[in-house]
């Protein structure tokens, strides 16, 4: 059952998102050869803990930190590491904040220093994808038009979408409904609502889109080796129209 959240809730899940949003700058500000993702997810732990918030994904399933660090051919749910990064990686922070019940989720993929034509090209297609997915939440699409979208983009642009791994609803816990998937086709799905809640996180590879499994049991990666990025934001659906809660500008 998909569960709309009041306009009050939807403040309440704004200001998680302004932290989220602030905490995402601090990293951009950290990223460079040298750096571990390490470092980064004491910061991410520290830093919400000194803003009243606290890291939902820490104790998740068992899941012992407060950020996901997703490395170059990592699609989600990577460790954080104690190996530097390096000049060239990407580096996808992942992380969702708890300010006082209310949740915001949002990852972002990040250039290591200088980083190839190729990887550059990743990254721009994979943030695209994510707005041309927002373009379709209004009020009568439906969840299909968002993966539609994205496919469509990104497969013309000759990259893959990851289909193991989709967006979901959110409010008081983590994953509800409605599952979005970031592939598929227009005019399927629910419709769209006024206080609907939800995440839409593409996960675009250079090569297939199929994944296997680290042994740790949670870090995706992409069958062939190939690079990985996603960007993800938590958008809200108002009468006043569509809020992206977790919006870094």
């Amino acid at each position: 059952m998909i569960t709309l959240k009041s306009q009050r809730e939807i403040d309440m899940m704004k200001k998680a998102g302004e932290l989220l949003a602030e905490t995402h700058r601090r990293i951009a500000a950290m990223i460079k050869p040298g750096v571990t993702t390490w470092e980064i997810d004491e910061f991410v732990d520290r830093f919400l803990k000194e803003n009243g918030a606290t890291p939902e994904q820490k104790g998740y399933k068992g899941y012992e930190y407060a950020t996901c660090a997703s490395l170059n051919d990592e699609i989600c749910h990577g460790f954080p590491r104690k190996e530097p990064l390096k000049e060239g990686d990407i580096v996808t922070i992942d992380m969702v904040v708890n300010l006082n019940g209310a949740l915001a989720d949002s990852a972002w993929s990040y250039p290591v220093g200088k980083v190839s034509k190729e990887a550059g090209r990743l990254l721009e297609v994979t943030k695209e994808s994510l707005y041309k997915g927002i373009e379709q939440v209004k009020v009568g699409n439906r969840i299909g038009d968002i993966g539609h979208a994205i496919q469509s983009y990104a497969e013309g642009e000759g990259y893959s979408v990851v289909r193991n791994f989709i967006g979901h609803g959110i409010g008081p816990t983590i994953h509800e409904k409605p599952e979005v998937p970031h592939f598929g086709l227009p005019n399927k799905g629910p419709r769209i609502k006024e206080g609907m809640v939800f995440t839409i996180e593409p996960m675009i590879n250079i090569g297939t889109y199929e994944t296997k499994m680290d042994n740790n049991g949670w870090t995706a990666r992409t069958r062939d080796g190939s690079l990985s990025a996603q960007y993800e934001h938590t958008v809200a659906v108002t009468k006043d129209g569509i809020v992206i809660i977790t919006d870094q500008n």
